[in-house]
């Protein structure tokens, strides 16, 4: 079962996100608070979307997938970036990860958006070889640039 988030899931939220820092050896990053992603998915002017893969049996969250609208000014509509997809260890392989995927291509679908795109770490085989079984294909011409901390601060106070 898949859902738009609702206020009530931030907790749930909160703690699937720490997981997935756990899981992608970098606990330390994850720094967002409750209130910040509150802020983000459900305040005056929502940042981000969140859906929710939930157990079909217990109704228990076992997933989750936070994304929020960019555009491609090549093809001169939106798409989704998908921020974060995580599905606990004990729920995968019971199609919760495609169902949370087929949503978000649903709603480019049926919204007109152009893209559906995220990152996936380089060592992280099994999302990997989960992506391509659904056609995703890797931009390897492509590389990801960030700034943040330092660099960000003495960049952005030049």
């Amino acid at each position: 079962m898949i859902r738009p988030a609702a206020p009530a899931d931030i907790p749930v939220i909160h703690t699937l996100i720490r997981e997935l820092a756990e899981y992608e050896k970098a606990p330390h990053e994850a720094r967002a608070t409750e209130q910040q992603l509150h802020d983000a998915l459900f305040g005056d002017h929502p940042a981000a979307h969140a859906h929710i893969a939930a157990d079909d049996t217990t109704g228990e969250p076992v997933g989750f997938a936070l994304w929020f609208l960019n555009f491609s000014t090549w093809r001169g509509v939106h798409g989704i970036y998908l921020e974060d997809l995580y599905v606990r260890p004990s729920a995968r392989g019971a199609g919760h990860g495609k169902a949370l995927l087929t949503e978000l291509a649903h709603l480019c679908v049926t919204r007109g958006y152009g893209r559906l795109e995220w990152s996936v770490l380089d060592w992280n085989r099994p999302a990997i070889n989960f992506y391509e079984s659904l056609g995703a294909r890797p931009q390897d011409e492509w590389t990801v640039y960030r700034l943040t901390d330092e660099a960000l601060t003495k960049l952005g106070t030049a």
